[in-house]
């Protein structure tokens, strides 16, 4: 099982991924186009990703944090970037600002 989010692969008997909270699923997709996605925002703070996550998963809105799981292996500040589809851009401000995250 994979999580369609994060990509992270669970043994069998898990069905939700533990850090995007999502259903896993028994195959992946290809992978995202990289020169689709664009920088958004840099996140310093797990809380905000959370809740930005959240926000977006609802408004269906294609994106992904690169960088996020690192920090977890180092001593160092979360320091993740908000890669969002370019076609989502002004929604995915949009949703930014009203969470006064930008």
């Amino acid at each position: 099982m994979y999580c369609p989010i994060c990509r992270a692969e669970y043994r069998e008997g898990f069905y939700e991924c533990t850090d995007c909270d999502t259903d896993l699923v028994e195959e992946l997709g290809p992978l995202p186009d990289a020169l689709d996605f664009i920088k958004l925002a840099t996140i310093f703070n797990e809380g905000d990703i959370a809740v930005i996550k959240a926000s977006l998963d609802k408004a269906g809105i294609q994106y992904y944090f690169e960088g996020e799981q690192s920090h977890r292996l180092a001593p160092v500040p979360l320091s993740a970037r908000l890669m969002v589809r370019e076609d989502f851009k002004g929604e995915a401000e949009s949703i930014l600002k009203e969470l006064e995250i930008i």
